[in-house]
């Protein structure tokens, strides 16, 4: 299957480095456990799915943009998780995201959910991009550079 590029517009401009790795602090709230007050297991996909969301944001990229000038988006092809330990309802957790390697069409990042310095959750999570029509899709030359 032929591999369509992902082109950006002239006037997407990143002007940050991204930092790594990327933080991001999420309180548990009651929505996020369940009857005995753990956080359900599907919700620390949420959790590593908005520290991706908030990496991306951090670089200066639309992905809103990306999809509506391009017809282009990032989806997750491949997740291999490790649930270590339980978080609990009003736990303040860091979401912590690594880039571990990068190709023209896949993007391969580390993510950890920590309680202070105890991992409790840990996923290597395999991101692409593909186009309006499901083919996959080169990644924007400009985030192969930045996490190069």
């Amino acid at each position: 299957m032929p591999v369509t590029p992902c082109v950006l517009l002239l006037d997407w401009r990143v002007e940050r480095m991204p930092e790594s790795p990327h933080h991001l602090s999420v309180r548990v709230y009651y929505e996020d456990t369940d009857m005995g007050g753990i956080v359900y297991h599907a919700n620390y996909l949420k959790f590593i799915e908005r520290a991706r969301s908030d990496w991306v944001r951090s670089l200066g990229l639309d992905q809103r943009a990306l999809l509506n000038d391009t017809g282009m988006v990032f989806v997750v092809r491949r997740i291999e998780a490790d649930y270590l330990a339980p978080a609990y309802y009003d736990d303040v957790l860091d979401v912590v995201t690594t880039v571990q390697s990068v190709s023209g069409v896949r993007l391969v990042m580390s993510q950890k959910v920590q309680r202070g310095e105890k991992v409790l959750f840990q996923a290597n999570v395999t991101v692409a991009c593909i186009a309006s029509n499901g083919s996959p899709a080169r990644l924007p030359a400009q985030i192969r550079a930045l996490t190069a």
